[in-house]
């Protein structure tokens, strides 16, 4: 399985950009991006940004990741992930 990261561009040639995610820095290619600029969230697989990221859901994304590792860490995570507590999972027919 492959994660996404949700990374800050740093600076950008138009074809790569350096890019930031928890400390850590790496250049990635942008160009499946058209107009990749600077202080823009995209989502990394692999090196190479695949698409834009609203605020929001960079938010999301980072806040997910987290819990991902305090779960594996032991932690509890439950604050990660306080939106899917006491609910049910909706599933696509196709997986019901």
């Amino acid at each position: 399985m492959c994660l996404g990261l949700p990374m800050t561009i740093v600076e950008t040639d138009g074809v790569t950009a350096l890019c930031e995610y928890g400390g850590e820095k790496r250049r990635v290619s942008v160009m499946l991006l058209s107009g990749a600029m600077v202080g823009a969230k995209v989502l990394v697989h692999i090196d190479t940004a695949v698409r834009p990221l609203e605020e929001d859901e960079a938010r999301r994304i980072s806040e997910a990741l987290d819990g991902l590792e305090a779960s594996l860490n032991g932690e509890d995570c439950d604050r990660f992930f306080a939106d899917l507590i006491g609910h049910e999972p909706h599933l696509p027919d196709h997986l019901r």
